[in-house]
């Protein structure tokens, strides 16, 4: 599909992309066969001219209907038109006669209902919409008008919505063809309900579908002469058998196991059955339920699907009867017996399950035992009777139960053929092929081949009735046609069917010899087809082989294929179940003829399938095809998910592309001679008179409009793709002139003749009118100018009568009112002092003496109080710890610091005691000290006191002279003595005075180091009452998320039980607010909100129309607000008005109160549809901006029901003012809150009010927080990716232009700096722009600092990591250099101020500290400690070793650090070795969300909400008047 188009520059084109095929882009250069491309997504392609298709620039913004219209038909084409419409749930689009359908894996109920197969009854195919009845509809006419009979083939890949499809056509047919049956039971109605039936036994869940057939099938619809349904019947192929006994994780057992599990209790009971889980077929994966599917709803509807199809209740009870005994089969398990290769039935629970078996099949227990554990072998001599061992008896058992199971599905199908009833006089039908896709998993075994067998065998006739009838067409027309090559698989079907040299036919060889083995079987393949270029063996594999199908190549395993190729009806299992009481059952095993009772017959089902599929393709081959290709979106079976690799890999294999490219490229228009001349002989009416052969005046025709590149065959006309609309537009344009000329020339006549009659009316009429109307004029003139004149002169003076009147009167009120407020003025400044004296003095009173009591005993009972209330939390929080699993980690941690800070209290509570206790003893034994020593200065000072009397009296009485010398001597050594003593006591006096000033400095030491202690004590009250703080709100956070979790379970138990309890439910009238009803009275609005949440009665219609026309206006002003948000609405006051308007209306129509909505869901998907693979930062920086704001918005409003309960009420209350008490009214009042919120002001936290938020408000807020986390996700992605390869070249420029740094060359050195540096300047530019966006969207900046620090972690991790993986980086010069381009990052950090920096620049710590390292000079005098505790601190001994070994220095030859430092790195590296501690020397980039909601929450103190003009959309619309408020 080479571009026929001229490529040339500024041309937009489509190259291709490994990730998502294909992508678009301009063309810059082009350079021989080479072109450069712009792609969309910035980066440069360089690719071959032949490999780039053009782009068509006017394709339609929807896409085309039919890809044959397309400018360009090639596959981005193709894929872009496909991708547009299932954007836009148009998921039908033609190719040709081929209908594409998406799977759109979602219910679109819209497109099949009756009034839809009204309108494609009868319609000509293309005329309407692409649809599946369109299809249907043609294969129904084409039968009716030409009695042939049409098949349709549905085809795609597990999952891509085949079985649905079926149901659809099936559906439409007895739509068209449906006529009343007999006894109330209509064939279309057998028809539909056989596929439930069919589904239930034939249908499971697969790694790619939920609902995956796991067999073929083919209804042939019969139809009468009148085109009735007349009959019907089913044919199906290949059960996959196999999957009864074995099934994969997270795959599950055929679909009736588990409906029978979920029957009524009576059902369950009657059948012994428990859950599903206790079932050995069904356990063997842990997927137990659908998504979405209620089994016990589904059995009861199974069960209305066999009675219309015809299964009695006898029979129903039967099946059911009979899936329940393979389930319990299943449970039987087996043991070594006591002889040798032999079993036994394991325990009494296997015993009860045969015991069971035996019942639900109506034989005999003993029987069934023997049958799964003994064989007879009949020889010419004798009967021998061995027993198996416990392998071989799970292997009979499991084959019973495929034989039993196999067998019951063949009877449904049969049943419900008979119960339908076939037309054996009909001679049309319209065949419905619904069969599985093509299958490539992981391991593929028997049924993967022969599955991919079937897909070749259709692809086959695919590319028969498709590519070779055309071109036969072409043949025998005998027109020059170049054949166009398509892939033909005619290889692979002789590969796989061919006979002997067959797949099949060796694998059926292999089953009939008895010591054949897989790996017999496989070296067979391998010397058979070693030579095969389809047939490959897998490397180091004995078993498996590859086969290149035609979508590709798939590994079979052929470990099974020996054992699921044989269909053994084991002669034991024969005799048991055909002596089964129960007639329904040994009607499955008729009795086998004599020669045959006592072996096994072996039937091969590779050889029956093919047979099967030979019958199909020869049936197909009768019939006129018709091709619907069923595409996979995604392999997450997800809608709005458009994968274009996966679907470009379907459209492939389906052959679709090849379709398109021979439809355009050959001639999709024939017509023959006659309808041609009929129809465009207006365009050349002398051909038409003159005497021509057909076939040259169609030429003739033809070559006058000019046209090129058609071909006249012997009977037709073959136009070209868009000749056709060319040559209709020409002939509708020549008959439009015809009718133009001859419409003109009419009314020209009559116009003409009413032209001069009106015209002498008129002059009559115009004359008469202009005569009255002047008088009239005249009169009214005169009139108004004398009223005018009155008016003023009576106006005048009653102005200015009322003027008088008023100033006289507002003198004398304003007098009187001036008065009266100052003398209330000054009576109540006189009060008011007073009291304040009063006040005062009585205050300070009160003050001191309550002071002086609490000082005391504060501390111990702030700290008592705190303890108790710290452990009481703690309890709560252990109690609350259990359901918060989450929150494990931190509440230990909190409760870890609790304790530790509690114990620290009291420690130092307990010191501080002692401390004090200490002190005044201290200061009581100094005391003490100083008042016995005083005491005793003054006991010394009253002896000598006393002392000096008693010498004095002494010498006044003294005796006569003689006695007088001894007395002297005797009073002078007591006076002597005394002298000494007071000369003692002055030495002691001292040494005491010396001891109080020791102990005063003592005194100094400890207040001091108790205004310490003191000071520690408060620094730790204050770390406790933080702590507390961070407990208290941990504590709410947690109640919080209590309460949202019981909320969701709570909705979730209300929503999901059944139907019935949905329909139960009453209806909530939603009463939109509005300044009538919501606004103007407080009581009012109250009232009418109550009444507004009652449920009503059910009324009649009369009273559902207003309630009706409410529900549209809400869905209208709904539909305005959406389509306002996803216009770039901008910024007002530095605030996005989409996230504000949204709020609003929101909050306005109260929709975080209601319990049902889908008004979030499509704010959602707006969001979702602006920011998908969006690489435009400045729309993702307008989307970060508004989900950011309305996410803090949410926040700080919204609560779960029964938080504000369950919330501890911790906080203190606001004072008991009158501020306090009237801003607790505002927020007690809803309508006064959103009033005031509405006029714009400032709203702190606490100014939002409250809404008790249900559930898919809940669901907004977690969405939005995620859509918010992906969208600063994608710009930070999107910054990392635009800087990378611009820090590849700083890492590599040095090594690039080195050798232009010659010495000596200033002028060359200069322009080479300029070069090197120029990469750090466009890092700079890149981040000056991104910051430049960010902030003309008004980020958060907390968002913007965020974001600029996981950038320049990303570039110290790229830049580090890099500098120690290459050696030649490692350098002198490359550390100058990074050091000159970090010098530039500082500086842009400086230019951008911190507010949107933040703390960016010290993650590049790692990278700076190493240049640091490389730059330093001197390195072998610098010891181990300076290099990690001064150069790089952050640097682990790893990364130290490994530059130090690395550095070379490339400018001045110098040398790295010491050996002895190395050798110390070396053993440090030993130690941490030992220690299990990570030795990995690379950083790690965290790519992780780097912040919270409530750290946004945090960051923004308030929330401005600044007054915008609305939209236009919404300005002039009254619903949004409430936009239209102001504030003051």
């Amino acid at each position: 599909m080479a571009s026929p188009v001229t490529i040339s520059v500024s041309s937009l084109v489509w190259v291709e992309d490994p990730k998502i095929a294909w992508i678009d882009g301009e063309v810059i250069r082009i350079n021989g066969d080479e072109v450069h491309v712009q792609t969309t997504n910035g980066k440069m392609v360089v690719t071959k001219i032949s490999k780039v298709f053009p782009k068509d620039t006017e394709a339609p913004p929807g896409g085309v209907e039919d890809m044959t219209r397309l400018s360009y038909l090639h596959e981005p084409g193709v894929l872009q038109n496909l991708g547009t419409r299932y954007e836009l749930n148009e998921i039908y689009t033609y190719t040709g006669n081929i209908l594409i359908a998406v799977n759109p894996f979602q219910r679109l109920p819209h497109l099949y209902d009756t009034h839809m197969m009204e309108q494609y009854k009868g319609a000509t195919f293309g005329e309407l919409s692409p649809h599946v009845f369109a299809i249907a509809d043609v294969a129904y006419r084409a039968m009716i008008n030409e009695g042939k009979s049409n098949s349709i083939l549905v085809s795609g890949e597990s999952g891509a919505g085949k079985t649905e499809t079926t149901k659809m056509l099936m559906r439409y047919l007895a739509y068209v063809g449906g006529r009343s049956g007999i006894e109330g039971r209509t064939v279309e109605q057998q028809v539909l309900e056989s596929n439930p039936v069919l589904e239930a036994f034939g249908n499971a869940k697969t790694v790619r579908n939920n609902n995956s057939s796991r067999f073929g099938k083919f209804v042939e619809i019969q139809f009468d002469k009148n085109g009735r349904i007349s009959g019907a019947a089913i044919r199906t192929y290949l059960l996959e058998r196999s999957r009864v006994c074995q099934i994969s994780d997270p795959e599950r057992n055929y679909h009736c196991f588990y409906l029978l599990c979920a029957a009524p209790k009576e059902e369950i009971e009657r059948y012994k059955l428990r859950n599903p889980k206790s079932f050995h077929y069904l356990n063997q994966s842990n997927c137990f339920e659908l998504e979405g599917v209620d089994d016990a709803d589904e059995y009861l509807a199974l069960r209305r699907a066999m009675d219309i199809v015809g299964i009695s209740d006898h029979e129903q009870e039967a099946i059911f009867r009979i899936v329940a005994a393979i389930l319990h089969l299943g449970n039987i398990n087996f043991v070594k017996g006591e002889e040798i290769d032999s079993s036994a039935i394991k325990d009494e629970k296997s015993r009860y399950h045969l015991n069971m078996t035996a019942e639900l099949l109506r034989c005999d227990a003993q029987s069934l035992e023997d049958a799964l554990i003994r064989r007879v072998m009949v020889t010419p001599e004798e009967v021998i009777t061995r027993t198996l061992d416990p392998v071989n008896a799970l292997g009979s058992r499991d084959a019973l139960a495929k034989t039993i199971y196999s067998r019951l599905f063949d009877w449904i199908v049969e049943k419900i053929n008979v119960s339908i009833g076939q037309d054996a006089n009909s001679q049309s039908i319209i065949g419905v092929l619904d069969i599985y896709g093509f299958e490539s998993f992981k391991f593929n075994s028997f049924e993967q081949f022969c599955i991919n067998f079937t897909n070749e065998k259709l692809q086959q006739h695919f590319n028969q009735h498709v590519f070779k009838v055309e071109q036969e067409e072409y043949s025998k027309e005998e027109i020059n046609w170049s054949y166009i090559e398509f892939v033909d698989n005619q290889d692979v079907l002789d590969l796989i069917e061919k006979k002997p040299g067959g797949i099949i036919a060796l694998l059926d060889e292999a089953c009939m010899f008895p010591k054949s083995t897989h790996e017999t079987f496989a070296q067979k393949l391998y010397q058979t087809f070693k030579n095969h270029k389809r047939f490959s063996k897998p490397k180091l594999s004995r078993t498996d082989f590859t086969i290149s199908h035609y979508a590709g190549e798939v590994i079979y395993q052929a470990d099974l294929f020996l054992d699921k190729n044989k269909d053994y009806v084991v002669a034991e299992h024969q005799a048991l179940l055909t002596a089964s009481k129960c007639p329904f059952v040994a009607a499955f095993f008729p009795p086998l003829p004599e020669d045959s009772s006592k072996s096994s017959k072996f039937i091969s089902i590779g050889s029956r399938f093919k047979l099967q599929l030979q019958s199909l393709m020869e049936t197909l081959s009768g019939t006129e095809p018709h091709y619907i290709r069923c595409v996979k979106p995604n392999n997450a079976l997800k809608p709005a998910i458009f994968e274009n690799i996966n679907v470009l890999q379907q459209l492939r294999c389906g052959g679709v592309l090849e379709a398109i490219r021979i439809s355009c490229a050959g001639y999709p228009t024939r017509k023959t001679f006659y309808e041609f001349l009929l129809r465009f002989g207006v365009l050349a009416p002398e051909v038409l008179e003159g005497n021509y052969d057909d076939k040259v005046a169609c030429q003739m025709i033809l070559d006058k409009m000019g046209m090129n590149g058609y071909q006249i065959g012997k009977t037709k006309v073959f136009l070209r793709a868009g000749q056709m609309a060319e040559l209709d537009a020409r002939r509708a344009e020549v008959l439009a002139n015809a009718a133009r000329t001859i419409q003109r020339r009419f009314r020209t006549y009559f116009a003409h003749k009413e032209f001069i009659s009106l015209r002498e009316s008129a002059i009559q009429l115009q004359a008469l009118c202009r005569y009255a109307m002047a008088g009239k004029q005249y009169e009214q003139l005169r009139q108004e100018a004398a009223v005018l004149k009155i008016q003023k002169k009576f106006r005048q003076y009653i102005a200015r009568k009322s003027y008088l009147s008023l100033q006289s009167s507002a003198i004398a009120l304003q007098t009187g009112l001036r008065t009266m407020t100052a003398r209330n003025e000054f009576r109540v400044r006189r009060r008011t002092k007073a009291a304040i004296c009063i006040q005062a003095n009585w205050h300070c009173h009160k003050g001191y003496a309550y002071y002086k009591r609490l000082q005391k005993a504060a501390i111990v009972s702030q700290c008592g109080w705190r303890s108790r209330v710290a452990r009481r939390e703690l309890r709560k929080l252990k109690l609350a710890a259990r359901e918060t699993g989450a929150l494990k980690e931190a509440k230990d941690k909190l409760e870890k610091r609790v304790e530790e800070l509690t114990w620290r209290l009291q420690l130092e509570k307990r010191l501080r005691t002692d401390l004090e206790e200490a002190k005044v003893l201290e200061t009581a034994k100094l005391q003490d000290a100083v008042h016995a020593l005083q005491l005793q200065l003054d006991e010394g000072k009253l002896m000598i006191v006393k002392e000096r009397e008693a010498a004095r009296k002494a010498i006044e009485e003294a005796p006569p002279v003689i006695k007088e010398t001894p007395i002297i001597v005797q009073d002078t050594e007591k006076i002597n003595s005394l002298t000494t003593d007071l000369e003692r006591m002055k030495v002691v006096l001292q040494t005491e005075v010396q001891s109080k000033e020791e102990v005063k400095e003592a005194y100094n030491t400890l207040l001091t180091e108790k205004k310490e202690l003191m000071k520690k004590l408060e620094d730790a009250e204050k770390k406790a009452n933080l702590l507390q703080d961070t407990v208290q709100r941990l504590e709410e956070k947690v109640t919080n998320l209590e309460s949202e979790n019981q909320v969701l379970r709570q909705q979730a138990l209300a929503i999901s039980p059944t139907s019935k309890a949905l329909s139960a439910r009453p209806k909530t009238t939603i009463i939109q607010r509005t300044p009538e009803n919501g606004i103007v009275l407080d009581g009012g609005t109250k009232k009418v909100l109550a009444l507004a949440a009652v449920p009503y009665p059910r009324e009649p219609e009369t009273e559902e129309r207003p309630q009706k026309s409410l529900n549209e206006k809400q869905q209208e002003n709904q539909n305005l607000l959406i389509k306002c948000i996803s216009q770039d609405l901008g910024f007002s006051k530095g605030r996005p008005i989409a996230a504000s308007l949204t709020y609003k209306c929101l909050l306005q129509w109260r929709s975080f109160e209601v319990e049902r909505t889908n008004i979030f869901d499509r704010i959602v998907q707006t969001i979702a549809g602006a920011v998908e693979a969006q690489d435009n930062n400045d729309v993702l920086s307008y989307w970060l901006s508004n989900s950011a704001t309305l996410l803090l918005l949410l926040q700080r409003t919204l609560k779960a029901s029964g938080a504000a309960s369950l919330t501890p009420q911790r906080r203190r209350t606001p004072s008991a003012s009158l501020f306090g008490r009237v801003s607790q009214g505002l927020r007690a009042s809803p309508q006064s809150a959103g009033f005031s919120f509405f006029h714009g002001r400032a709203l702190g936290l606490d100014d939002l009010r409250q809404v008790e938020a249900k559930y898919p408000a809940l669901l907004f807020k977690q969405q939005l927080t995620a859509f918010l986390e992906k969208i600063y996700g994608m710009v930070r992605d999107n910054l990392k990716k635009e800087i990378s390869p611009l820090l590849g070249l700083c890492i590599q420029a040095p090594r690039a232009t080195r050798a232009s740094l010659v010495k000596g060359r200033s002028q060359a050195n200069a322009v080479a700096q300029q070069t090197l540096i120029s990469h750090w300047q466009n890092i700079v530019k890149s981040l000056k722009n991104f910051l430049n966006t960010l902030r003309a969207n008004y980020v958060p900046p907390f968002l913007v600092r965020k974001l600029f620090t996981q950038t320049f972690s990303f570039i110290n991790v790229q830049l580090f990591n890099s500098l120690l993986l290459r050696r030649e980086c490692c350098s002198f010069s490359n550390g100058e250099y990074l050091k000159t381009g970090l010098a530039e990052l500082e500086q842009w950090c400086r230019d951008a101020t911190e507010e949107y920096v933040g703390s960016a620049w010290d993650e590049l710590k790692h990278i700076r500290q190493a240049v640091g390292f490389l730059v330093i000079h001197q390195k072998p005098k610098k010891t181990l400690k300076e290099i990690t505790n001064d150069l790089c601190p952050a640097l682990s001994i790893q990364q130290l070793y490994r530059i130090s070994t690395m550095y070379w220095d490339d400018k001045y030859g110098t040398h790295s650090v010491s050996a002895e430092v190395i050798s110390n790195m070396r053993a440090m590296m030993t130690d941490v070795s030992n220690n299990a501690v990570s030795s990995s020397f690379l950083l790690d980039d965290d790519s992780s969300i780097p912040f919270s909601v409530d750290d946004i929450s945090k960051s923004v103190q308030e929330v401005e909400m600044a007054d915008f003009d609305p939209p236009p959309l919404v300005r002039d619309n009254s619903s949004f008047a409430f936009l239209l408020q102001r504030s003051d």
